[in-house]
């Protein structure tokens, strides 16, 4: 599922914890356009090359509608609701959207009640889930509570590895999603943004079931990190993500990638990327 935008624009309430946001050097209707555009062109793409895409709509107030970090779903019919950070991203939780994913996933987690506690947990941008081997990574930030994601894990039958990050500002990377994927075959990660403590467990525990890609901290600047695997006609596992993280990549980096996917797609995303601190992986809503 992805969501189609009434309106975008920088976020001035998710700046303060998103780094890679920078502020409006254009009108709120021109990045607004320009995002349409982006957005459309992208998910066409990914039509166009057999994935299975639903489309639903956002609406004004909310200018992250795009990057549908609120909800999960998974499988056995279950969905699961979170808490976040900022008002104007709370508002993101559409009852519209709720009744239609309930036809699909009617066994329903609500965490959105620790929000009154000051605790945050941002769905798959602060969860990567290691769907074939049940494990989830997360990176500690403040949208992304360690308590809540030992929760999350014990409630969805995973085990969970907890870490904290540093950024290119000193401060933690916001979402877990822009660290590093993990595919069903192979798992990209950002070493150099884990702290030192906790980097070889992390690096120990994906190699033990995946083939690692390690990415730089100049490649998580260029959202590198925030691919995701989709699945095409015939079950064809390709990865998705945008122009810029792909002409990131090193010729050794896309021969790697091509032993483990079909096809590398990719669009140009940069007023997403630039204004919304957000990427390919972050647009995308995983139905199962």
């Amino acid at each position: 599922m992805m969501m189609e935008p009434a309106e975008f624009y920088a976020n001035p309430e998710t700046m303060e914890t998103n780094v890679y946001q920078v502020t409006e050097d254009l009108s709120k209707d021109e990045i607004f356009q320009k995002a349409l555009i982006e957005f459309r062109a992208y998910r066409d793409m990914l039509v166009e090359n057999g994935v299975i895409v639903t489309t639903a709509y956002g609406y004004k107030g909310c200018p992250d509608m795009i990057f549908p970090n609120w909800v999960s779903t998974h499988e056995g019919g279950r969905m699961v609701i979170y808490p976040m950070l900022n008002d104007n991203r709370r508002a993101e939780r559409d009852p519209a959207v709720i009744d239609f994913l309930k036809k699909a996933y009617p066994q329903i987690i609500d965490m959105t009640a620790y929000e009154q506690e000051g605790k945050f947990l941002e769905a798959r941008g602060s969860i990567v889930s290691d769907r074939v081997n049940k494990i989830g990574y997360a990176a500690l930030s403040a949208r992304t509570n360690e308590e809540l994601a030992r929760k999350w894990a014990q409630e969805m039958g995973y085990e969970i590895e907890v870490f904290d990050t540093l950024s290119h500002t000193g401060k933690p990377v916001y979402h877990t999603d822009l660290v590093m994927y993990v595919g069903s075959t192979m798992a990209a990660v950002c070493a150099p943004a884990i702290v030192e403590k906790d980097r070889a467990r992390i690096l120990d525990r994906l190699s033990a079931t995946h083939e690692v890609m390690e990415l730089s901290m100049e490649q998580l600047t260029s959202f590198c990190g925030n691919a995701l695997e989709v699945r095409g006609a015939g079950d064809e596992k390709m990865l998705a993500m945008s122009s810029a993280a792909h002409a990131a990549l090193s010729e050794d980096q896309k021969e790697f990638l091509s032993k483990h996917f079909a096809k590398l797609l990719h669009s140009p995303l940069p007023t997403l990327e630039k204004y919304g601190g957000g990427s390919a992986r972050c647009t995308l809503l995983e139905l199962y």
